[in-house]
């Protein structure tokens, strides 16, 4: 269990786990709202399978106590960095600060990974949700892009912090 001890508005402990036998229904069954379908996946299910079936990504379960409200997968790219990825909280989650609570689990986490000098994400420009979320917690814009995605990078000694 990755525990930072970041809670969400509501108070409760956010932690990522593994994916397992006990919560692999669950994660898969994570479904974002109707209208950020433009940016993430329909369903946590497909994360799911790109962790098992590409070797880059490791899926998490997100847990709010011991509830599971999300998705989030990691990665380590060839040049040292460290990746964040498939990020989604249940509809029905949302607006609980869930998401920044999760981030900087996930921020502080692989901060503390041997050798980590980056951490990055990319996102849609036209997802402004997430555009906020990630520059109030001090990921700023490469000026790289991947497909139509903006990759952003956050300095591991400002992880967590935010």
């Amino acid at each position: 269990m990755i525990d930072q001890g970041f809670v969400d508005g509501t108070g409760r402990c956010v932690t990522l786990r593994e994916v397992g036998d006990e919560n692999w229904r669950a994660v898969a069954d994570v479904v974002p709202l109707d209208d950020q379908r433009n940016h993430v996946a329909a369903m946590a299910a497909r994360y799911l399978l790109l962790s098992m079936r590409e070797d880059t990504w490791n899926s998490l379960a997100v847990y709010a106590d011991e509830v599971v409200v999300g998705h989030v997968m990691w990665g380590r790219d060839e040049d040292g960095s460290h990746w964040i990825g498939g990020m989604l909280i249940d509809g029905a989650e949302q607006g609980k600060g869930l998401g920044r609570a999760l981030l900087r689990t996930m921020t502080g986490w692989l901060a503390a990974q041997e050798g980590c000098w980056a951490i990055r994400l990319a996102y849609h420009p036209d997802n402004a949700v997430a555009v906020r979320l990630y520059e109030s917690l001090g990921f700023v814009p490469t000026g790289a892009a991947d497909g139509d995605e903006v990759v952003a990078e956050l300095a591991p000694s400002r992880a967590g912090s935010h």
